[in-house]
């Protein structure tokens, strides 16, 4: 993910991420991750079902969940991020 695509993302959730520091670091690193290697272990990524057929989930710390789709986006794969918030709030 490019600087300017985290900015726009920073400034859309400017106010989930308030809250705490550790809170945006926490989501930073996973962002960062994502980028890398979607399927990294730590992100413990997985597929939903049901409603959600079609989206994936991963992990962004204790009890903090992104929602994404993989989409195509000028011929190359990318990420969507959907949502972010915690398992109970996302599911």
């Amino acid at each position: 993910m490019n600087s300017s695509a985290a900015t726009l993302l920073f400034g859309l959730h400017a106010a989930f991420f308030k809250s705490t520091r550790k809170l945006r670091a926490a989501f930073e690193s996973t962002l960062q991750m994502l980028h890398d290697d979607a399927f990294d272990a730590r992100l413990k990524t997985h597929k939903l079902k049901g409603d959600l057929v079609g989206v994936w989930a991963c992990s962004a710390g204790y009890d903090l969940r992104i929602l994404f789709e993989f989409v195509t986006h000028s011929n190359a794969e990318a990420i969507l991020l959907l949502t972010i918030g915690t398992h109970d709030e996302v599911y």
